[in-house]
């Protein structure tokens, strides 16, 4: 049964900010008063979580789906997993830990209403960290000129998404993926809306640097060869720079004659050239790992069991 909206909820111990989540998200949509379905992916979490979750389908086994994964397989793949089950038109998603109000959703369903099939949400003056903010605003940036994808508030997982687009999402299989980057590039006439934004009441954050860091290299890689442009014009450049330094160094040893000197700028621009080519070895070891991952053809998450109710 298609239903109106599905909302789609990534748990990864949160066990501190479930019960208000739930009774703001429910209490949000049933003054809506639409059909609406509310699907969490417990994605391997160690603490209370996943009981919790399962309370939740008991109490309103008619709109409240729990996909359980049997290990952490990270927030973008728990997303799919809900994604390839949805049953509404319009879906939204949504982190749990409550930054991001669930009375903010109306909003993005008034923009999916006026005829938009992708609709972002970007925080209005956000409550993280001074590093977070500003290193998310270059990032943007950069994001921005290398894969020509727009969006102000990339971070943001507030979004709403006609199911057509959702339909493209899961068709295109892809083991490493950046969700709202994937859905601007289906998109017909995306739209962004100012949603609020608050400090998280209870928990930590599970993105730790390294992973920023590994969703950003899926996204330039995933949506661009620019960087493989970039490191070949640069290394075009650097061969013209050297094979010019080549010629004045011999012209120098015919006028001048054998010398010692320069030994250390030698070793300084011998180094220089060596960390470029591991750089572009890295590079190329980017594109050629997500080649690996795609033709490996391994699950890209295992799911242990689902709780819904299932309509005869």
């Amino acid at each position: 049964m298609r239903l109106d909206v599905s909302i789609v909820i990534p748990v990864y111990n949160e066990q501190e900010n479930l019960l208000a989540l739930f009774e703001r998200l429910t209490a949000v949509m049933d003054r809506l008063g639409i059909r609406f379905e509310l699907i969490f992916t417990n994605d391997g979490s160690r603490d209370r979580s996943g009981e919790m979750l399962q309370e939740f389908q008991r109490l309103r086994p008619a709109e409240v789906r729990v996909i359980d994964f049997n290990g952490n397989f990270g927030q973008h793949m728990a997303i799919m997993a809900a994604f390839e089950r949805v049953r509404g038109e319009v879906v939204v998603t949504l982190d749990a830990d409550l930054q991001n109000p669930p009375e903010e959703i109306p909003k993005l369903l008034a923009a999916i209403d006026a005829g938009h099939d992708v609709v972002g949400g970007y925080r209005k003056n956000r409550q993280d960290s001074f590093f977070r903010t500003y290193a998310s605003r270059i990032i943007n940036g950069l994001r921005a000129k290398i894969t020509n994808i727009r969006m102000k508030d990339q971070g943001c997982m507030l979004r709403a998404y006609r199911r057509s687009i959702i339909d493209s999402i899961v068709a295109s299989q892809e083991n490493s993926t950046f969700i709202p980057a994937l859905a601007y590039s289906f998109a017909v006439k995306p739209a962004e809306v100012e949603v609020e934004h608050a400090a998280r009441a209870a928990g930590e954050s599970k993105y730790r640097l390294y992973d920023l860091i590994r969703l950003n290299f899926d996204l330039m890689t995933g949506f661009s060869v620019v960087p493989l442009q970039i490191f070949t014009l640069f290394g075009m450049t650097i061969s013209v720079l050297s094979t010019l330094f080549v010629v004045y160094l011999f012209i120098r040893r015919l006028v001048i004659g054998p010398e010692a000197e320069g030994v250390f700028t030698l070793f300084a621009i011998l180094y220089f050239l060596v960390g470029i080519g591991i750089m572009g070895l890295g590079i190329i070891g980017e594109y050629i790992g997500r080649i690996y991952k795609e033709v490996r053809r391994r699950p890209r998450f295992v799911i242990r069991n689902v709780y819904e109710r299932i309509d005869e």
